[in-house]
């Protein structure tokens, strides 16, 4: 697999064969790459592997940043894999944690596993320095020396064990755990089966494909891929979104840019695919595209995927809002609204509002969580001044407001139209005294003021008919 960048290059515009440039690029988009890695080779740790919370949200990798790892037993339990970030600021080095792993064991060869994890996430960014091929030399890499350092687990043994009896190239039962040591011995899937040359796997196109997604290797895809988009090619879109990296970024492409259409159902579970390695581009990217993918596509589903990303990928939920239009977003489950309401994210609540999302049948809860205590309150009433719309049947949303105390907030419902002598009929304990006295006045007063209206009759050209 291709070696994780900690700073973006392209070819320059006055001499390709110069590299400029480009920027960092995300710290969750460099770990999740990472952990796919791990995982693919069966180093990833297995309690948890972590990372800190001061890089989400979008932030990149320091430009000069370099990477390194530490291991050691618990205090308690387990044995802990740490990887640090250190650059330079201002002259001075600074070291911050980006990564924690841990494993479930804590002895000797719970360590020496960890230990193998650490080294390969120094590959991962720093490449190995030698060839995998035993007896091939490449121009200025090290010659390898032989040999392999490879810890096995007891379930890995066992798949060797197997192999070796039934002299079989493919287990359908351990076929998963078969990639990762393939991988970890000779690299990728694709690169075994140019070792083993006249002898190779015994596997479909789509199966190499699919390989070929996994492992990276973006010659061997676009090798394979047109021919299997007939009857592959929703699975392809799938595999590909849920690969990490600028190489997925260009599998993805090509596939849409080759496919007319695709189901919704395999569309949406390419977007979340997307979002779950956490790659605000490529969702972007197939969320621009849904519309001239996906025929009937349906209204709620930019908003549904905002939805999705929220909880652990708040920043993307956010990237998605600011692409959505009005009809998108007008359409988005009234949901999505409350979840920002969880964060008092005003910001993000306005757009929405803005927007057209209404408030929904559970709008008493947005309402609940803004106005508690009294504190956001201020949040309610804007909304509802902008264009947050709130159904006048919606007593639980006045009922909300009503127990917090927010008497502004609830004299803006009465005057987008709700009964309160109704709503006193459903609630007769609902509120303070003090609550209760404000909104009757407001209300006498909403009512007065009707009264004056009928009795005036409608103006027509500064008439007053009667």
């Amino acid at each position: 697999m291709d070696v994780i960048e900690l700073e973006r290059w392209k070819p320059s515009e006055e001499d390709p064969r110069k590299p400029e440039y480009a920027g960092q690029p995300i710290a969750q988009e460099v770990f999740e790459e990472l952990k796919y890695q791990l995982d693919s080779t069966g180093c990833l740790p297995d309690e948890y592997f972590l990372m800190d919370r001061e890089w989400e949200n979008g932030r990149e990798i320091p430009q000069g940043a370099d990477i390194f790892c530490t291991v050691d037993y618990g205090e308690s339990e387990g044995v802990y894999l740490d990887v640090y970030l250190k650059w330079r600021q201002d002259g001075k080095p600074i070291t911050k944690s980006f990564i924690t792993g841990k494993t479930l064991g804590g002895n000797g060869n719970d360590l020496d596993r960890m230990f193998l994890t650490a080294s390969a996430v120094t590959k991962a960014f720093h490449g190995d320095h030698a060839t995998h091929a035993r007896y091939m030399k490449i121009d200025g890499v090290e010659d390898d020396t032989g040999g392999r350092v490879v810890h096995l687990s007891q379930q890995e043994e066992k798949v060797i064990i197997n192999a070796l009896v039934e002299q079989r190239e493919r287990q359908a039962e351990s076929m998963s755990q078969t990639e990762q040591l393939l991988r970890r011995m000779a690299g990728s899937i694709t690169a075994y089966m140019d070792t083993v040359g006249h002898r190779p796997l015994h596997m479909s196109d789509y199966d190499k494909a699919v390989l070929a997604i996994r492992d990276g290797e973006l010659d061997a895809f676009l090798a394979l891929y047109p021919k299997l988009l007939r009857d592959h090619a929703d699975n392809l879109l799938v595999e590909a979104a849920k690969r990490s990296g600028s190489v997925g970024r260009s599998m993805t492409h090509f596939l849409l840019t080759d496919v007319e259409r695709f189901p919704e159902a395999i569309y949406c579970a390419a977007c979340k695919r997307a979002v779950d390695i956490n790659d605000p581009q490529k969702t972007a990217s197939l969320l621009a595209n849904a519309a001239d993918r996906v025929e009937n596509l349906s209204p709620s589903f930019h908003g549904e995927m905002a939805v999705y990303a929220y909880p652990d990928h708040r920043h993307i939920a956010k990237e998605i809002i600011k692409q959505c239009g009005d009809e998108q977003i007008a359409a988005a489950p009234p949901y999505l609204l409350e979840q920002f309401a969880m964060d008092r994210d005003y910001r993000t609540m306005s757009t929405l509002v803005e927007k057209g999302i209404s408030g929904g049948p559970d709008a008493s809860r947005t309402l609940h969580m803004l106005t508690y205590e009294g504190r956001n309150s201020w949040m309610a009433e804007n909304l509802l001044q902008k264009r947050m719309w709130v159904d006048v049947n919606n007593y639980r949303a006045l009922h909300a407001c009503m127990e917090n105390g927010a008497v502004d907030v609830a004299k803006l419902l009465l005057d987008g139209g709700m009964d309160f002598e109704q709503y006193r009929l459903r609630y007769p304990n609902g509120g303070s005294e003090e609550t209760i006295q404000a909104l009757e006045e407001h209300w006498n007063q909403l009512q007065a003021q009707t009264q004056e209206q009928d009795a005036a009759g409608p103006e027509i050209g500064g008439m007053n008919l009667g």
